[in-house]
């Protein structure tokens, strides 16, 4: 690698500078918080591959979108929209493993209009340190 191709181009940003102002758009949830919302009519959807979900387990009833799609199935303008994607003000809680990703995921929901959208602090692991449901995962 030369020193050229290290030296960040003017406007560039690193992920923690996306990350850190993803969060600063979103109000972000606790496990026993999303688990709460969920069961008063949120969407909780998990965003990570089948793989993952495979190996580390996963939450019994989410429902399951991958990142790579998420925002064509949420976006009620899309002819891709998945029905539970019935308006502008669905609140959708988006859960990964850790609370990276679906920090950015919400945050691009949000973009689309989805106000209510957000993420799910510390994400599955957290969520299945909190004793919520869990069901483990089928490969091993």
């Amino acid at each position: 690698m030369t020193s050229s191709t290290l030296t960040r181009p003017p406007g560039a940003r690193t992920i923690d500078d996306l990350l850190a102002e993803a969060r600063s758009r979103l109000q972000r949830v606790t496990p026993a918080q999303a688990a709460a919302r969920w069961a008063a009519g949120a969407v909780l959807v998990d965003i990570r591959p089948a793989a993952q979900r495979a190996v580390e387990g996963e939450v019994p009833g989410a429902l399951l979108v991958e990142r790579n799609v998420l925002e064509w199935r949420f976006d009620p303008a899309s002819d891709a929209r998945l029905p539970q994607a019935t308006g502008y003000d669905v609140e959708v809680l988006v859960l990964c493993q850790e609370g990276y990703t679906s920090s950015l995921a919400a945050d691009a929901l949000r973009s689309l209009g989805l106000h209510r959208a957000t993420d799910v602090i510390g994400g599955f692991r957290d969520w299945r340190a909190a004793g919520l449901p869990a069901v483990p995962g089928s490969a091993g």
